[in-house]
């Protein structure tokens, strides 16, 4: 497949055009139909989830060798789910993406929201007030770590090939941007794509500042997965407010507040 050729050699380039251009493309989009009108400076908002953005590549270089010696190890030993059966081209591809946003996203998302220590990093990405496209890699650089942990364990379990994986990342990267864009869609598309993908209104309810809604709606790019383990949940967008209750919300473009949130022992981890 043409595909599975481009993704297997993908330059490092094209995979930051792919970050940067989706960035460029959804900030253009929510600047002209607002979901939210917020207050401020967008470019003053967007520093520190830049900031952040840019750690997180940082800290995916060293761990891409390993997401490289993962795949390879799998290919070669037949190792990993999608290598049980034999399956044509395109369902080959279906269930690798299946797999590795199960692995890879559903479940480390769930997992942060369920362990304290872990909930403590991942904090930093639902602090943000004024959620946008530059809220999609708002993430702590401790939690960057935890989630190319789950990225290897992903590639473990589906047996992924570097293709299948570099493919996975480029779509993910472009959807959660999508799905974190301050835009506003007629409600039937919303809905409609919800369906399918995760869409803006539904990241958007996961995004409220106290449960239950916070623990729900956990996928990345599929919105099977919320359905199918009873995490989802259909909040109207008027009854949602973006931050954490348990946390200073008039600091959330602090750097150092931010930084230091896993180890404020301040803080509450359990309401």
């Amino acid at each position: 497949m043409m595909i599975e050729s481009y993704f297997a050699t993908i330059p490092s380039a094209h995979r930051g055009l792919i970050l940067a251009g989706g960035i460029m493309l959804f900030w253009l989009i929510e600047t002209g139909i607002p979901l939210v009108n917020f207050k401020g400076n967008k470019w003053a908002h967007a520093k520190l989830n830049l900031f952040l953005t840019f750690t997180t590549i940082a800290i995916n270089f060293p761990f891409a060798v390993l997401l490289v010696m993962a795949s390879d190890w799998t290919t070669e030993a037949n190792f990993g789910i999608l290598h049980w059966f034999a399956m044509p081209s395109w369902a080959f591809l279906i269930v690798g993406l299946l797999l590795m946003d199960l692995v890879g996203a559903y479940l480390v998302h769930l997992i942060e929201h369920k362990i304290k220590v872990l909930w403590k990093f991942h904090m930093v990405h639902h602090a943000d007030t004024q959620v946008d496209t530059t809220t999609a890699n708002r993430h702590h650089p401790g939690e960057s770590v935890i989630r190319a942990v789950f990225a290897i364990l992903a590639i473990l379990v589906c047996g992924a090939p570097m293709w299948i994986v570099f493919l996975y990342q480029s779509l993910s990267v472009v959807l959660s941007q999508f799905n974190h864009a301050n835009i506003r869609l007629p409600l039937w598309l919303d809905t409609a794509l919800s369906y399918v993908i995760i869409s803006p209104n539904m990241h958007k309810v996961h995004h409220h500042f106290e449960r239950p809604q916070t623990d729900s709606n956990y996928g990345n790019i599929f919105a099977f997965w919320d359905r199918l383990f009873g995490t989802f949940d259909a909040t109207p967008m008027d009854k949602i407010t973006y931050g954490l209750d348990v946390l200073e919300n008039d600091k959330d473009q602090s750097f150092a507040y931010q930084l230091n949130l896993p180890f404020n022992q301040n803080i509450k981890t359990d309401e």
